[in-house]
């Protein structure tokens, strides 16, 4: 990946989208995923050879929404 670093907070109405692109000319076809909300749109640009890194962020996604379910869990359980 090259270098940036940046924040922004996940909204429950924030939205994914994936785009595909076709090669064109000399240029590679890519995919981008974007991750938006009202203010801030993310957009990660994957080239062929990348669909590992791809997949290790999905990975890593699923973990982070299991930590947000165990919290959310702990903390209605205990407010009973």
């Amino acid at each position: 990946m090259k270098s940036l670093t940046a924040s922004a907070h996940l909204e429950p109405d924030s939205t994914s989208r994936v785009s595909v692109f076709d090669a064109t000319g000399d240029d590679e076809p890519f995919v981008t995923l974007r991750i938006g909300g009202k203010l801030v749109d993310v957009a990660l640009i994957a080239q062929p050879g990348t669909a590992d890194a791809l997949r290790a962020l999905a990975r890593a996604a699923e973990e982070a929404a299991s930590a947000l379910d165990q919290i959310t869990d702990t903390t209605t359980d205990g407010d009973a």
